[in-house]
């Protein structure tokens, strides 16, 4: 059988789960694998009783984990709102394979997302020959979380048109999803709710209206605080994506990692890290998860088309990639850049001349 690219996060951490699940003797809302209290030490982090270390899957503010956990023993649904890449969807994943053990119950928000994807769907060629009945309906992700008293997930809810969107209310206040056809209805069982994620950066975005607001408690994550924190979150994820790819190539060092996370956080803010000299913003978000893709595209060129061992040269490509979305703004941007931060900066120069260079 071939290896899988990329498993859910509940095969990729099962140990830590198994283990926190042994250690964990409080009492769990019904349907949840785990206690709230060990929900958020898998996402955060720390140390069991027994001595087993619990890798943090969230490096952040521990008490917008603690709100998010908080909120899915309620019957209010979960959005984690925030600037495109800011870990929502990684949050989310880890936060429904903590409580039920299953993060596939998804489904993915696009422009052409449509009723069916959220309520329910019919085999038509079965429709047709029998008529409406039960054997006739294709459950969705939500569906089954209704029936199973699952976590379901909703990805960038508002890229779906809001017409679509208030097709959840029902779902979300009465936790009832009716099938008028068949003159039924799914009744949610306990242990089953929603989480969302949604970002107001991207084009296309559909506002939320007010009474589907009032059906979700609001969990905004924001880009890292510090840029030691940024910088840790890159490397786990980096280790992470080269131990899954198996690249030949050396482990990044440290100080390229500094230095891409530093260009992202001064154009990002607009000012370099001393505050001394300010810097136009690019129209891109620069975001954490851009840096991890930067560097894991750094890797792959070291690997396959260098020496093993991450230079300038392998990331520079990159870099002009992530900052210039908008090839005429963002040039002039990306340029003025280059010659008033990254020249002036005496351990930059590789830098420099690899991006002068494309």
């Amino acid at each position: 059988m071939s290896a899988i690219l990329r498993q859910n996060a509940e095969e990729l951490f099962a140990h830590e789960l198994e283990e926190l699940q042994k250690s964990d003797s409080g009492k769990r809302p019904a349907n949840w694998k785990l206690t709230p209290t060990a929900a958020v030490t898998y996402l955060t982090g720390g140390k069991l009783k027994n001595g087993f270390e619990v890798t943090p899957k969230y490096i952040g503010n521990k008490r917008l984990m603690e709100i998010a956990v908080a909120t899915l023993t309620t019957d209010r649904a979960l959005l984690l709102y925030g600037l495109p890449g800011t870990a929502k969807s990684w949050v989310s994943e880890h936060l429904a394979a903590a409580i039920s053990g299953d993060s596939a119950m998804i489904i993915q928000g696009t422009a052409g997302t449509g009723e069916e994807a959220i309520r329910y769907g019919w085999n038509y060629a079965r429709l047709l020959a029998e008529g409406p009945s039960e054997k006739a309906l294709v459950e969705t992700p939500m569906m089954r979380g209704m029936k199973d008293g699952k976590i379901v997930r909703i990805e960038e809810l508002t890229r779906i048109g809001a017409d679509v969107q208030d097709t959840l209310i029902t779902i979300l206040s009465e936790k009832t999803l009716p099938v008028p056809e068949l003159n039924i209805a799914v009744q949610a069982v306990k242990g089953f709710n929603v989480i969302a994620t949604a970002n107001n950066r991207d084009k296309g975005v559909n506002e939320l209206s007010s009474a589907l607001k009032r059906r979700f408690n609001t969990v905004i994550l924001p880009v890292p605080d510090s840029i030691e924190e940024e910088i840790d979150i890159v490397k786990r994820r980096v280790e992470s994506f080269e131990k899954v790819m198996e690249l030949p190539a050396e482990k990044p060092a440290l100080q390229e990692i500094r230095r891409i996370v530093t260009i992202f956080r001064e154009l990002r803010n607009g000012v370099t890290l001393d505050g001394k000299t300010k810097i136009k913003v690019p129209s891109g978000t620069l975001s954490t998860a851009e840096a991890i893709s930067v560097v894991n595209s750094g890797l792959a060129m070291a690997a396959y088309f260098g020496d093993g061992q991450l230079k300038a040269t392998d990331l520079a490509a990159g870099i002009i990639g992530s900052v210039v979305k908008d090839p005429v703004q963002d040039k002039l941007v990306w340029q003025e850049y280059l010659e008033t931060v990254v020249k002036l900066r005496e351990e930059w120069k590789d830098i420099y001349r690899a991006c002068r260079e494309l």
